[in-house]
């Protein structure tokens, strides 16, 4: 993973060529410096203190899958945990083309002129060659990447469920340590586990293209019924029409999906990220659902609940990681895998045996 900030601020000025004044015109080529080693401590009073580049690094450890790294990212989550937990947190998808870094861009822009401080979570796709981020957003969001109230994070999904990073809630508790007080994760696109990033955040914004009425077909019925605000983005031009068209589609279909809270009907808005129209009042929309949960403890009580599935996650990611560089588990998994593939041995037999030499039965 690239430390953007650190490199950012590697390239201001620090050229790998500087000039030998006793030979003249002759340059001498020099390393760049070595970034200095931090304590866990130093670390996380750069990242309270707001020091973007502290922050960089901050986020690059608790990405590293190194085992020493970890245990240091867990300590530095710690010691950050009470400085955070009062943003706004906003998750935003739709499919392919709905325009969601656009609308980032525009919303980002917009909160910035009204005083917040904005941290994008942009998760990019992983190559499936490499294993490498994409990422595009830091070029796709060029405006708001260079406003001093933002500060844009792309990382790698790496396969997760859901287009999220896996360290994308610990990511979150240090950008809400550093002071931004609006954290919006934008997710690869529509998929089968949207609700991953619903039980992580606050609100769930989907975005939809003009035209729902076909669209309507493609989308996934969990994904429905996870959201908390639908708008219906690119409502501009002569698509205005279209747009309100869908608008009014996506009402009446969302009086037939179950809700999440009962109390709390799906409003659809319309808006252009080209224009900038609409994208406030999707804004009052989503602000005002998050503040109405703070008031009522629903917040509160929503968010301890989160932290109990991400610990569950982490349990569960941790076994398994642990299962399989066993190498008891090693010796025999290649056989008990083929044995399953040929039929000469049930999945829930193979199962019972890699379990059993896992744990020393």
């Amino acid at each position: 993973m690239v430390d953007f900030e650190h490199q950012a601020d590697m390239d201001k000025g620090k050229s790998a060529l500087s000039v030998d004044k006793a030979g003249g015109d002759a340059a001498v080529a020099r390393p760049l410096p070595r970034r200095r080693k931090l304590s866990v401590e130093a670390m996380a009073e750069g990242v309270i203190g707001g020091d973007r580049a502290l922050l960089g690094r901050a986020i690059t450890l608790v990405e590293s899958n190194n085992a020493a790294h970890q245990q240091q990212a867990e300590s530095l989550v710690t010691k950050v945990l009470p400085r955070t937990g009062k943003s706004y947190r906003v998750g935003v998808t739709g499919v392919p083309g709905v325009g969601k870094s656009t609308f980032i861009e525009c919303l980002g822009m917009l909160l910035g002129e009204m005083g917040h401080r904005v941290a994008v979570l942009a998760v990019d796709p992983s190559s499936s060659v490499t294993g490498g981020s994409i990422l595009g957003d830091k070029t796709r969001m060029a405006q708001l990447a260079s406003a001093d109230h933002a500060f844009i994070r792309p990382s790698p999904s790496a396969g997760t469920l859901g287009g999220v990073a896996k360290k994308t809630r610990e990511t979150m508790l240090l950008v809400e340590a550093a002071g931004y007080d609006v954290v919006l994760v934008e997710t690869v696109g529509v998929g089968q586990s949207e609700t991953v990033v619903a039980e992580m955040t606050d609100c769930f914004l989907a975005l939809m293209l003009p035209g729902a009425g076909d669209e309507l077909q493609g989308i996934k019925r969990g994904l429905l019924e996870v959201t908390d605000v639908l708008a219906v983005n690119k409502a501009d031009g002569d698509r205005v029409t279209l747009a309100q068209r869908s608008a009014g589609d996506l009402r009446r279909a969302m009086h037939y999906m179950p809700r999440r809270d009962m109390d709390w009907e799906v409003p659809v808005r319309c808006c252009s990220a080209q224009t900038g129209e609409g994208v406030e009042k999707v804004w009052e929309t989503v602000a005002g659902r998050i503040d109405a949960l703070r008031s009522s403890g629903v917040l509160d009580a929503r968010r301890r609940k989160q932290a109990l599935r991400w610990m569950w996650a982490l349990i569960e990611d941790r076994l398994m990681s642990s299962l399989r560089g066993d190498a008891g588990v090693a010796e025999v998994l290649g056989r008990l895998e083929a044995e399953v593939e040929s039929g000469a041995m049930a999945p829930t037999a193979a199962a019972r045996a890699v379990l059993d030499r896992f744990m020393g039965s």
